[in-house]
C-alpha cells in the first residue's frame, strides 16, 4: 500500500539512538547537552499546547518541574541531532482531578501543572493524536507505550522480585535471577472484509451510540496474520474469508498493540455473530460509506479520525489500497 506510513503514529523517520542505550558515558553527555529536551508525561498523557493544531511540549532538562519527574528515564531518541529523553510526573495529584474521567474511551479533562505556564497541560492521547505533526506522534506514542509498559512490568517474570530499569529505557534487568525483560507490544489485526462493493463493519459492547468500525483481534501464539484474520472474523460473525492481503500497520499506545492492517475477500454473506465478542455487525456498500463519512447517516458514526480503520475505509473508498 503505497501510503501505509502516512497512518496516524506512522514512521516519521525518528532516529531512536540505540547504539547509546547501554554507554553510560554517553548517555551521561546526552543528558548534559544544552540542546537535549525532556518530554513530559502524566499518566500516559503528553505535555501539549491544549489547542488545535496541538504541538508536544520539549523542555530544558533543567527545568523546576522536572525535580518531582520519577529518576526512570527513557530515551526517545536524537531529533535533528538533539536527544530526547521522556520524564514521567504521574505522582503528582492536581487539585481539581475528576479521576472518573482517567482512563475512558474518550478523556476530555486537562490538566495544568502550576510550575508550567497555562499554554500547557496534559492531554489524553487518543483525543488529540490528529492534531500532533508525524514527529510529535511518534514521539508521543512511543513514551506513552513505553511508561505504560513499566507501570505494568515492575517484577521478574521469572522469579518475582522486584525488576530495574536498564538500557535508556528500553529493557528490565532482574537484580536476583538476571533475568531479562523487553517491552512488549501485542500483535492486532484489524480487517477491511468486503464482499463485492461491500464492507464488514462491527461493533463492540459499550461503544458510543453509534460507532462501527471493522473488525479486529489479537494474534494468537503459533498464528500467521492471515490465520488470524480469518479466524477473528469467523469466530465474531460467521463470515467465511479467502484471500488475505498485507495493506499498513500502525502503533496503537492504548496500552500496547500494532494494528496490522489486512484485507480480505469474503465467501458468504450471512452473518452469525457471536454476542460474547461483538454486539452487532453488518454489511455497508461503498455508497453509504460515504455517507457515513459525509456524517449524514441516520445510524452509524464515521470511523474515529487517527485510528487505522479510518484510514483503511478512507483508502478503500478512494481506491488507494494498491
Amino acid at each position: 500500500m503505497k501510503h501505509a506510513e502516512t497512518v496516524t503514529f506512522g514512521g516519521s523517520a525518528l532516529d531512536r539512538a540505540g547504539e547509546i542505550r547501554e554507554d553510560a558515558a554517553a548517555l551521561t553527555s546526552a543528558r548534559d547537552h544544552p540542546d537535549s529536551r525532556a518530554i513530559l508525561f502524566w499518566r500516559g498523557k503528553p505535555l501539549v499546547t491544549p489547542h488545535k493544531p496541538s504541538e508536544l511540549v520539549r523542555l530544558p532538562l533543567d527545568h523546576p518541574v522536572l525535580a518531582s519527574a520519577s529518576d526512570e528515564q527513557i530515551l526517545l531518541g536524537r531529533e535533528d541531532g538533539a536527544f530526547r529523553f521522556a520524564y514521567d510526573l504521574s505522582d503528582w495529584e492536581p487539585e481539581d482531578l475528576d479521576a472518573t474521567q482517567l482512563g475512558g474511551f474518550l478523556d476530555p479533562t486537562e490538566q495544568h501543572h502550576p510550575d508550567l505556564p497555562d499554554t500547557m497541560a496534559f492531554l489524553e492521547l487518543r483525543r488529540i493524536m490528529t492534531w500532533l505533526t508525524p514527529r510529535d506522534a511518534e514521539l508521543a506514542a512511543t513514551g506513552k507505550a513505553i511508561f505504560g509498559w513499566h507501570e505494568t512490568h515492575k517484577f521478574c517474570s521469572k522469579c518475582g522480585e522486584k525488576s530495574e530499569i536498564s538500557h535508556a529505557g528500553w529493557q528490565r534487568k532482574c537484580p536476583t535471577c538476571a533475568g531479562t525483560h523487553f517491552p512488549r507490544t501485542d500483535p492486532v489485526v484489524i480487517m477491511l472484509i468486503t464482499r463485492g462493493n461491500k464492507v464488514l463493519m462491527g461493533r463492540s459492547p459499550g461503544w458510543p451510540e453509534g460507532m462501527y468500525s471493522l473488525l479486529a483481534g489479537f494474534v494468537e501464539p503459533g498464528e500467521t496474520l492471515e490465520a488470524a484474520v480469518r479466524r477473528e472474523v469467523f469466530e465474531e460473525t460467521g463470515v467465511s474469508v479467502g484471500p488475505v492481503s498485507y495493506l499498513a500497520s500502525q502503533p496503537w499506545p492504548f496500552p500496547a498493540s500494532l494494528m496490522f492492517g489486512c484485507a480480505g475477500e469474503a465467501t458468504n454473506e450471512e452473518i452469525t455473530i457471536d454476542p460474547v465478542e461483538i454486539e452487532d455487525a453488518l454489511w455497508v456498500s461503498r455508497e453509504e460509506m460515504m455517507q457515513i463519512f459525509a456524517g449524514d447517516h441516520p445510524r452509524i458514526l464515521p470511523a474515529r479520525k487517527g485510528a487505522i480503520a479510518h484510514f483503511l475505509l478512507e483508502n478503500w473508498l478512494a481506491d488507494r489500497l494498491d
